[in-house]
């Protein structure tokens, strides 16, 4: 019995709760038969079930306004030159961000007075402007108008940055909740903040700097009354308030100066300075896009671009430090004056290949049903050369030509000035034209003259030896017209300068400059499948027994064939691979330029070269900012805090670790330069040799002839180039990197050496300098070498104990190199390798 009380069923406990609960119904039963208390339940029920429906309908899911807090708007990224100048942006919404203190008092009182005059007085919500505007949308309900939103600053700012801009009351009251949220956590200086950067106010800027820059060309600390006026006006509709427009104009003025008059009003001006503004007049500058130059770097800033999209994204989804939204600011080693000689040199080179080729054909298509000025407008197909622009062809009768431009302007192009014999019929251009093609012109008179834009194309780069810093970057003619970047993304057959890599294999493993090699046929078996093989110059010819120093300067294919032979195919494919030009299997035709590389990839090799194997990645950013101005790439960068000292502070100096990475012998790399420095002297770049100061390079010219190469430089600058068309295909028998590439290196180079000290490359550790005899490579007692183009005795590079033990005396090495210019001399008049001399990459 104890056991039953101290534990009693679970049917016990119910029936105790049943009874409970009943006990609280009998207690409330009277009052509910109350007429008060009943009502009092019924309104407090209706109002819970009210604020709940409201919360399911208005407020849930609403974000959070402390999120504001950290909110950052999109901002633009920036790139600064070698100088440390902004000269490019990367921006799809124009816009500057600002503290709040940095906008004028006055230019705050005026979005006061156009947008909300008591914007220091409510929490959010302006009570009758609320009113006026709900009494404003019932009286236009139904008629399909727009009522007038009565919307406070801060309930703008909840709409532009936290819920958008739906049409509807239900919107209204959402931004009406966020509204008075906000003004709990942010102070009135930060929603004017945002605010004042966020707005759009139309010309793509985002933020009252950007707009300022974009219809004044001024700062906001710059802005005149009647200009921060016109500026406050813009965010009920900037499309009203177009300046171009005669209405646009008209209304912006009426409007104007009923913000000046609101100021005057609400005490923020005097009435003399209202009358005075207003009597101003606009002072709007014409609609401009970027200040900066946008035809700047041109494929240099597009491959950064893309660059950059790889490495932190493009949108704002993709991350906090996204090229279009994230603010960064990047510091290149763009040289602007640089890139000017080399996209100059560069157009120059292919215009004179192209000439007299005939017209190319149209550089685009629109269709002219569609109306031409729209379409052309979105092609977003221009040129920047020399005055020329893209035409679209209305029109075509006997006489000539009917063109309009993007701007909607037209003009007459005469059949007497579109002569040029179309490349594909051979008939005159002006009989190949139809309505809708896009052409290039240039004026002529009163009329309009047809252009060319060759159809050859090509790409150059200019590289920094000691660091990897590019320079400058030409991908093509215009970017405008293709954005291909031939400089970066073109796979092109390297031809013969491939060679030097092919002789540093061969130097690594035994061989020396003077190594004498056989000039003659060579066959190989390369098994049943493919059977024998046989390699000849280009001439068919053979010379003997050479040195290797004179099988390079000669671009001889034979001896370059038999040296990777001997070294080895697969040392070779290693070394070429090392040096980051490309990964090739084994087989002898890859030592004649039969791979694919790009012009950067070469480039960064012969600088590796000239930097004594020491190898930099190729750098089109130094750093990456966010920001804030933090460093976020590279990933192990940190800054050199005293390096900028005034004066020494007795501690110690900084000392930098050696950079780069160690892919060639150092003596091997120097011995390639001291080579090919010989190219320039006396062999196939000779072009090179009257800007008389120490160069090495290699000129090549690929089966076809297809490309056309030239690549080398200075102690400190490199640079390649290489001509092609896209779709390979003959350049033409006579086509050659000596004709051709050299000569556009030597026109953009000159200029930017010629600022530069002549510096020597500088032999390292344990090279030792030998006269040698120049034609057999027999080392020399009793004779010095001299400045001529050929002497017949030079100072030749040895790695230690490898100098030539051979001796010759000096009256045979002088009459050796008689017998050898008269060779040379009969090999010239039979059209021999000396009129070929880069030598078509080899016949594979």
């Amino acid at each position: 019995m104890e056991e039953a009380r101290s534990n009693p069923p679970a049917s016990s406990f119910a029936y105790r709760l049943r009874r409970g609960a009943g006990g609280i119904a009998d207690r409330l039963k009277p009052l509910w038969q109350r007429r008060l208390f009943r009502w009092a339940a019924i309104l407090l029920g209706g109002f819970l079930l009210a604020i709940f429906l409201f919360w399911l309908i208005f407020a849930r899911g609403l974000p959070d306004a402390a999120t504001l807090l950290e909110y950052e708007p999109p901002l633009p990224t920036m790139v600064r030159d070698i100088n440390g100048q902004p000269v490019h942006s990367y921006a799809r919404e124009r816009r500057v961000q600002l503290q709040y203190s940095d906008y004028p008092q006055q230019l705050i009182h005026a979005y006061l007075a156009a947008e909300d005059k008591t914007f220091f007085e409510h929490h959010g919500v302006d009570i009758p402007g609320f009113a006026g505007a709900v009494f404003d949308y019932a009286s236009k309900l139904g008629s399909g108008q727009r009522a007038r939103g009565g919307s406070t600053i801060t309930q703008q700012v909840a709409k532009n940055l936290l819920i958008g801009d739906e049409y509807s009351p239900t919107r209204k009251v959402k931004e009406m909740i966020l509204a008075w949220r906000m003004e709990n956590v942010l102070t009135k200086q930060q929603i004017l903040e945002l605010y004042l950067n966020q707005i759009f106010l139309g010309r793509n800027a985002y933020g009252v700097q950007a707009a300022a820059r974009a219809y004044f060309d001024k700062d906001v600390a710059d802005l005149q009354l009647h200009e921060m006026a016109y500026l406050a006006i813009l965010p009920k509709g900037p499309a009203n308030y177009r300046p171009e427009s005669t209405t646009g104009h008209a209304r912006a003025i009426d409007r104007r100066n009923w913000a000046l008059g609101e100021m005057e009003k609400n005490g923020w001006i005097s009435a003399a300075q209202r009358d005075a503004a207003i009597a101003l007049p606009l002072g709007t500058v014409a609609a401009h896009g970027s200040s900066f130059d946008a035809n700047a770097g041109g494929y240099y800033m597009e491959e950064v671009r893309r660059r950059l999209i790889q490495q932190f994204g493009e949108k704002a989804e993709d991350g906090p430090n996204s090229v279009y939204a994230g603010g960064l600011w990047v510091r290149s080693p763009y040289d602007p004056v640089a890139q000017d000689h080399t996209q100059t040199a560069l157009r120059n080179g292919l215009l004179r290949f192209g000439a007299g080729r005939g017209w190319s054909g149209p550089v685009g298509h629109i269709d002219p049903d569609k109306g031409w000025e729209r379409e052309l407008a979105a092609s977003f197909i221009s040129v920047d050369y020399a005055g020329w622009r893209v035409a679209a062809v209305i029109s075509r009768d006997r006489s000539g030509a009917q063109i309009g431009f993007a701007d909607g302007t037209t003009g007459t192009l005469p059949a007497s000035l579109a002569q040029l014999p179309y490349r594909r019929t051979g008939g005159p251009a002006i009989s190949a034209m139809k309505p809708g093609d896009l052409i290039i012109v240039a004026r002529d008179g009163a009329s309009w003259a047809l252009r060319n834009i060759p159809e050859v194309s090509g790409g150059m780069v200019v590289e920094e030896v000691h660091s990897g810093r590019i320079r400058a970057m030409q991908g093509g003619f215009d970017y405008r017209l293709s954005s291909y970047n031939r400089a970066t993304q073109a796979q092109r057959q390297p031809g013969s300068t491939i060679k030097p890599f092919v002789y540093a294999a061969a130097l690594d493993n035994g061989m020396t400059p003077a190594s004498i090699i056989v000039d003659g046929p060579l066959c190989v078996y390369q098994g049943a499948g493919l059977g024998q093989k046989c390699f000849r110059n280009f001439s068919g010819g053979s010379a003997g027994p050479q040195t290797m120093r004179w099988g390079v300067e000669q671009s001889r294919n034979l001896m370059t064939v038999r040296a990777a032979s001997q070294t080895g195919m697969d040392r070779v494919v290693r070394t070429i691979k090392n040096m980051g030009i490309g990964d090739y299997q084994p087989y002898l035709s890859f030592a004649l330029g039969a791979g694919e590389t790009t012009v950067e990839r070469m480039v960064n090799a012969y600088a590796t070269l000239a930097n004594q194997g020491r190898q930099f990645a190729p750098k089109l950013m130094d750093y990456v900012q966010d920001r804030r101005g933090k460093v976020i790439w590279p990933e192990r960068w940190h800054p050199c805090d005293n390096c900028n000292m005034a004066n020494w502070d007795g501690k110690p100096m900084p000392r930098f670790g050696f950079e780069g990475r160690q892919v060639m012998n150092p003596m091997t790399a120097y011995q390639v330069v001291h080579i090919t420095e010989g190219v320039i002297q006396r062999g196939t770049a000779t072009v090179l040799a009257d800007l008389k100061r120490p160069l090495f390079g290699k000129t090549g010219t690929t089966n076809g002839p297809t490309n056309v190469w030239f690549v080398g430089g200075s102690p400190d600058l490199v640079a390649g180039v290489y001509i092609g068309y896209d779709q390979p295909r003959s350049l033409g028998g006579w086509a050659q990197g000596g004709r051709i590439a050299a000569p556009i290196w030597k026109e953009a180079m000159a200029p930017i050496l010629e600022t530069m000290p002549k510096t020597p490359f500088i032999a390292p550790a344990g090279i030792r300098m030998v006269a040698i005899d120049r034609r057999s490579g027999k080392r020399v007692y009793g004779a010095w070498p001299t400045d001529e183009p050929k002497p017949a005795v030079i100072w030749e590079a040895f790695k230690p104990e490898s100098e030539p033990r051979r001796t010759i005396r000096k009256e045979e090495a002088e009459a050796q190199a008689k017998v050898a210019a008269k060779a040379d001399a009969v090999r010239t008049r039979q059209r021999n390798d000396a009129d070929f001399l880069q030598d078509q990459g080899g016949i594979y």
